[in-house]
């Protein structure tokens, strides 16, 4: 409540200068009648409101969405709520005791501190930070910082959305061919952000040819550019069936298979790319009408899925196990492919004795007890599939 005196005293000496001006019209025809002072019903009704917490809530209702306030009642009336009425009652009868002239000075004042206080919105943000992006002349260290109050802003949709009408994707896909690490990196994390869970953006971002781009900055040697482009394409396809069919074009399913076979890669890579194949076949069980990409048939591609569940990486082996689960229910995968070339029983039994070593450990039993359900339902799913195949095989053919 310390941080408002000065705002509260300006805001009442400002609606007093109204009320004054107002006084001293009316009583113009008259010289000799004196000031007549009429503040007496709002000062009574000031203090009223001043202690009631509901008018605080509805004063709020005037603050306007982008950090500023519609109004000055509604600024008025956020101070009185924030402001100790005995403090309010002493402002006021200081303000009674100046000439009216005195208050029109006052008047000036509380405007201009209006305009200091008045914030810009996200989107007046977003463009100046734009506007930066798009200054040649612009030292790396604030690029930096314009990407870094970029990434922020974006995160709430609407502002996505705002971003792409300011044409601020266009600038951040320029971005993605900046010659430092950090700009690309930023960059596709912004995009990828901007992008999740929201189709108009996803759009945008497609047609701007941005997914080529970030794919092949998910070769990049530095693990926290690969990781956070990857993060981008995630989010670019995700439930976008347009967006996995370019991917896909784009040689997705060869990426993913080289992430997932190679030890060598990021493991927070690793993580993130199993993670993609399981909503990817979660995508196509939810688009049954959709023919199902190649990617799901391809053996080796399988086996790279399946030989996730032997690395001493829990986390890794929950979302291979998912993926997994996923894949078993698509047409095209086959039992006998699981069984004989990706050896799907063996790796589920090894990593069954695995789980039983580590629930001996107190701290973890609750996370192992979940992966090792999970386990049994993918056993339980594969078994599934491999009756069916010898249901059908044992069945005879119609004559």
């Amino acid at each position: 409540m310390e941080r408002f005196p000065a705002l509260i005293s300006l805001l009442l000496l400002f609606m007093a200068t109204e009320i004054v001006t107002t006084s001293v019209e009316r009583e113009n025809k008259s010289s000799s009648a004196g000031l007549i002072w009429s503040t007496a019903k709002e000062e009574g009704d000031l203090m009223h409101k001043a202690g009631h917490a509901d008018d605080s809530a509805a004063a709020a209702d005037d603050v306007d969405v982008d950090g500023g306030f519609s109004s000055l009642e509604g600024m008025l009336q956020w101070a009185i709520g924030h402001s100790d009425p005995a403090k309010l009652k002493e402002s006021a009868q200081d303000v009674q005791r100046l000439s009216p002239s005195e208050l029109r000075q006052r008047q000036l004042e509380i405007k201009e501190l209006m305009e200091k206080l008045k914030m810009p919105s996200d989107a007046q943000l977003m463009q100046i930070a734009l506007d930066d992006l798009s200054n040649s002349s612009l030292s790396l260290e604030d690029r930096h910082r314009a990407l870094q109050e970029l990434l922020i802003l974006v995160e709430p949709i609407d502002n996505a959305n705002d971003m792409c009408k300011l044409g601020g994707l266009g600038v951040i896909i320029r971005e993605l061919n900046h010659p430092d690490s950090d700009v690309r990196k930023l960059s596709a994390w912004i995009l990828g952000k901007a992008s999740q869970n929201n189709p108009y953006v996803q759009k945008q971002v497609l047609e701007l040819g941005a997914l080529a781009t970030l794919m092949k900055l998910v070769n990049s040697s530095s693990a926290d550019e690969a990781t956070k482009a990857f993060y981008a394409v995630s989010a670019l396809i995700r439930n976008n069936v347009a967006g996995q069919q370019l991917f896909f074009a784009e040689a997705g399913d060869k990426m993913l298979q080289d992430i997932l076979s190679s030890l060598s890669v990021d493991a927070r890579l690793r993580r993130k790319a199993v993670f993609l194949v399981g909503d990817l076949a979660e995508c196509q069980l939810e688009n049954m009408d959709k023919a199902e990409m190649p990617i799901f048939s391809n053996q080796f591609f399988l086996k790279s899925v399946v030989d996730l569940t032997a690395s001493s990486d829990l986390d890794l082996q929950e979302k291979a196990l998912v993926a997994i689960k996923n894949l078993l229910q698509l047409r095209t995968t086959e039992a006998m492919v699981f069984k004989e070339f990706c050896r799907l029983d063996d790796a589920l039994e090894r990593m069954k004795k695995q789980l039983e070593d580590l629930m001996l450990d107190e701290d973890h039993r609750e996370y192992v007890t979940d992966v090792e359900s999970l386990r049994k339902e993918v056993e339980l799913s594969f078994q599934a599939k491999l009756g069916n195949v010898r249901y059908q095989s044992e069945t005879p053919l119609d004559l």
